[in-house]
């Protein structure tokens, strides 16, 4: 069971959650908020999210891209804590309950959604979505050309994890789009990025020796480094335009009281000796991000 558990990788779970929150909170603010909603959305993000931490787990192991000099935390199937078997299978179980989960959501959404009439083009639309979410959380490490390997992880983190995440969420809610949400979204969707190019950062000589070409692998230590800045500092930017677009009172610039830690993740990351080191700042940049979306929620509600 420990070893599932560790599989499973309970940490990411906040982060994943990041962008359902602040959905659900742009939602509550607009006045249309529901519950069954929220939790469902809940519900299906953490199937998808155990899911990509089994595949990515598998794909690893199958590829030989996890090696005895990997400095992150223990795999089970390349340790042999799990066998790939038992993996695949949790992969297939996993799979279907993500699938249950997202039906469900989708069908309290948009059944009798507001007193109206089943809405069956958005549903279908919204299914499509999700079964591309189960195929991204399965093929960034698998299949014949793991999209996670050539370097596009990070595109697939910032559409999943910000756009789709933030941005399904409130139209779940609301059955509205306003694209000026799509900042707060990028926001979160870089923070996320962020915490992936930590990640890479951390395993970039080990990636460059079994031809992994993450983003950090294929710019260069330096590179990555000022690319991770970016990422932080456009993530900042995205939200503040969004409070001054529009409009709102000074108290919805709560979440700057989040942007020291961020600017601490920053030179960690910039000013690292050991590769090791990296590890506490995953846990750390995923953290803020989840402080920042929830001072980014309660300064729109209050």
């Amino acid at each position: 069971m420990k070893s599932w558990i560790a599989a499973a990788r309970p940490r990411t779970l906040p982060l994943s959650l990041a962008s359902i929150i602040l959905g659900s909170f742009l939602a509550y603010a607009d006045h249309q908020f529901s519950w069954s909603v929220t939790w469902l959305a809940v519900l299906t993000t953490v199937f998808l999210q155990i899911l990509s931490n089994f595949a990515n787990d598998y794909g690893d192991a199958i590829s030989g891209k996890d090696t005895e000099l990997r400095v992150g935390p223990r795999r089970a199937v390349a340790t042999g804590d799990i066998t790939k078997e038992a993996m695949l299978r949790a992969i297939i179980i996993t799979s279907i309950l993500s699938f249950i989960s997202g039906l469900s959501l989708l069908t309290v959404a948009f059944y009798n959604s507001g007193g109206t009439a089943f809405r069956p083009k958005l549903f279908w639309f919204f299914l499509v979505v999700g079964l591309l979410s189960i195929a991204a959380a399965i093929g960034y490490t698998n299949g014949k050309r793991p999209y996670g390997y050539a370097g596009f992880g990070d595109i697939a983190v910032l559409i999943f994890f910000g756009w789709v995440g933030v941005l399904g969420t409130y139209f779940l809610h609301t059955l509205s789009f306003d694209p000026v949400l799509l900042l707060p979204a990028t926001s979160v969707g870089l923070f996320a990025t962020g915490v992936l190019n930590v990640n890479n950062i951390r395993d970039i000589e080990t990636d460059t020796m079994t031809g992994k070409k993450s983003i950090p692998a294929r710019l260069g230590l330096l590179l990555a480094i000022r690319y991770h800045w970016g990422l932080l500092l456009t993530g900042m930017f995205c939200a503040v335009a969004y409070s001054f677009l529009t409009g709102a009172s000074w108290f919805s610039y709560l979440y700057v009281l989040a942007f020291p830690l961020f600017f601490l993740n920053g030179r960690a990351v910039a000013t690292h000796k050991q590769p090791a080191e990296l590890n506490a700042r995953l846990g750390q940049l995923a953290l803020t991000t989840l402080l920042f979306v929830v001072l980014f929620g309660l300064g729109q509600v209050l």
